[in-house]
C-alpha cells in the first residue's frame, strides 16, 4: 500500500473568502488540529483553531488574516516515517497533500497513518521487542540482521530509537519468543542489552551466582 491511497477528499478545504465563523464551524464538526485553504485550487496555507480570530472579527473573511495561516505540507509520495515526524513537528492530526506547483490534492489524517503502521507485521503479529545498545561507529544494521537469523530467528523490523551521544539504541522486532541465544550472541558482538528480558537466563544465572557468593561471603 502507497501513501497515495490514504489521501482524502471527505473535508472540503476552506476558501479565502470564508468567513472566521465558517471556519469555526467547521471545527466545531470535526476534531481536526488544522484546516487547510486554498484559493483557485492553490494551496495557501492552514488555519488552526487556536490561531482563529475572537468573536469580534467571526464576519470578517480569512484573507484578511493570512498573517496567521502556517504553511506545512506534503507530497503525495511521502513515506510513512516522514509523514509522522510532520505531523509530530507540527502538533497537527492533518497535513495537507500538494503538488510541485502547490495545486491542492487532500489530506492526510493521522489516524489513517496510524491504522496503516497498526496493520504492519512490526506491530501486528506476535513476536518479541528487544532492545540493544552499542557505539554508534560500530553498529551495522546488516550485523543486527545477521546476528538473528544466524540464530534461526526472521527480522520483523528494526530502527534507531535513540541516540545519545557516542551510543544508540536499536529496536528490534523478532518472530520467536525464544531469544535467549540471540541475546548471547549480541553480548558477543558487544552489544548492550536496554531490554529486561524475564527469561534473560544469562543475567539469572549471574544473579544467583551473586547472590549465592554473598551469602557465602556472610557466614
Amino acid at each position: 500500500m502507497q501513501t497515495i491511497d490514504y489521501i482524502s477528499k471527505d473535508v472540503k478545504a476552506l476558501q479565502l473568502s470564508d468567513t472566521v465563523d465558517s471556519a469555526k464551524l467547521l471545527f466545531n464538526e470535526l476534531i481536526f488540529t488544522h484546516l487547510p485553504i486554498v484559493e483557485n485550487g492553490i494551496f495557501v496555507g492552514l488555519i488552526s483553531e487556536s490561531d482563529l480570530p475572537t468573536s469580534e472579527n467571526d464576519t470578517k473573511k480569512l484573507t484578511d488574516f493570512q498573517y496567521l495561516f502556517q504553511h506545512f505540507s506534503t507530497s503525495a509520495n511521502a513515506n510513512w516515517f516522514d509523514l509522522l515526524k510532520d505531523f509530530a513537528s507540527n502538533d497537527a492530526n492533518i497535513i495537507p497533500v500538494i503538488t510541485e506547483d502547490r495545486k491542492y490534492l487532500g489530506y492526510f489524517e493521522l489516524i489513517d497513518i496510524l491504522h496503516f503502521f497498526n496493520n504492519t507485521p512490526f506491530l501486528k503479529d506476535d513476536g518479541t521487542i528487544l532492545i540493544v545498545s552499542k557505539n554508534k561507529n560500530d553498529y551495522s544494521l546488516s550485523e543486527v540482521a545477521q546476528i538473528i537469523e544466524r540464530n534461526s530467528a526472521r527480522l520483523f523490523g528494526a530502527f534507531i530509537s535513540k541516540s545519545e551521544g557516542q551510543h544508540i539504541e536499536i529496536t528490534i522486532k523478532l518472530n520467536t519468543q525464544n531469544i535467549n541465544e540471540i541475546i548471547q550472541t549480541f553480548r558477543r558482538y558487544e552489544y548492550t542489552i536496554v531490554t529486561e528480558i524475564k527469561e534473560d537466563h544469562y543475567l539469572n544465572d549471574l544473579k544467583e551466582r551473586s547472590e549465592y557468593l554473598q551469602k557465602y561471603l556472610n557466614i
